[in-house]
């Protein structure tokens, strides 16, 4: 059974789509399989899931990144890559390690979701991923996320798919973070075209 599953998800593999190309790539949370179908033509490089959503799966040939627990949730999905969250595994010595090494099992890609440098040290530490998300979901009133994620990039390692979270942004802002190095940003709202910087693709 994996193996098959890995043949339906070779060519839509996350760290794929986001690594090859020029410049940065941009995944956007999609609610239904509407907003996943205008996905190519408006440039994105990849879709996020929160919960199972009928129809997303035929509606796009791009990856699929399932966020939320359990993954048989997110094979239902038909998603490619599961984010696995560090704070959601911190108290259990053992459930980092196998819950990433059953998202690889059943062919999917492991997105590690890190919040600050503790977090990363001990994925880096325990795991050695190869895609980190980096999520400044709890910051303060007076902290910038950018800023977050831009203090946080450095300590990801070379050769490793680094993941900006940002719950809305700018064009400007996606270049401050391709200039300094990130990979895609996970976005949930905003005009993609104008974040990508230049017309949608023909597809």
């Amino acid at each position: 059974m994996a193996s098959d599953r890995s043949l339906d998800t070779r060519t839509r593999r996350l760290s794929q789509a986001i690594s090859e190309g020029d410049g940065i790539s941009i995944l956007v949370h999609v609610a239904d399989a509407e907003a996943a179908r205008a996905g190519e033509s408006d440039g994105e490089e990849g879709v996020a899931l929160t919960t199972a959503v009928p129809g997303v799966r035929e509606a796009t040939t791009l990856p699929i990144l399932f966020r939320a627990r359990g993954l048989d949730q997110a094979r239902g999905a038909g998603a490619d890559a599961w984010s696995l969250r560090v704070e959601d595994a911190r108290e259990d010595d053992e459930l980092l390690e196998r819950s990433y090494a059953e998202a690889l099992d059943v062919g999917l890609e492991c997105v590690v979701d890190v919040r600050d440098e503790e977090e990363l040290e001990l994925a880096l530490e325990r795991l050695d991923p190869e895609i980190f998300l980096l999520s400044p979901r709890d910051a303060e009133d007076d902290e910038m996320p950018l800023e977050l994620i831009l203090d946080l990039l450095p300590d990801v390692p070379a050769g490793k798919l680094a993941i900006a979270e940002l719950e809305s942004t700018t064009r400007e802002e996606v270049l401050a973070l391709e200039r300094a190095g990130v990979d895609a940003v996970l976005v949930w709202k905003g005009a993609v075209a104008e974040l990508v910087g230049g017309p949608p693709p023909e597809v």
